[in-house]
């Protein structure tokens, strides 16, 4: 599950929100051990997921680096290419 979750600092364009709460509940999803959490259990993955996102959030805003940001097609395609190279052709 882990394996999903994509750095995301010193992109152009910033992380949005969105991908910021992808990570956070893939996060909560491995952490809990379960992906689809039974009914006595969903406030608390809803509430663990709010409370990480707004803590990536803010880790990501305050990250400084001199490096130049990363475009997210050409990171995409580095991803693409190892992906080809490790497990061949579709």
């Amino acid at each position: 599950m882990c394996r999903n979750i994509r750095p995301l600092n010193n992109f152009a364009p910033p992380a949005t929100d969105d991908e910021i709460a992808a990570a956070a509940l893939q996060y909560v999803r491995k952490v809990g051990g379960s992906s689809h959490p039974s009914a006595a259990n969903q406030a608390a993955y809803d509430h663990a997921v709010e409370v990480i996102a707004a803590a990536t959030r803010e880790l990501v805003d305050a990250l400084v680096t001199s490096a130049p940001p990363k475009d997210r097609e050409t990171e995409a395609a580095k991803a693409k290419a190892r992906a080809q190279a490790r497990y061949g052709a579709a």
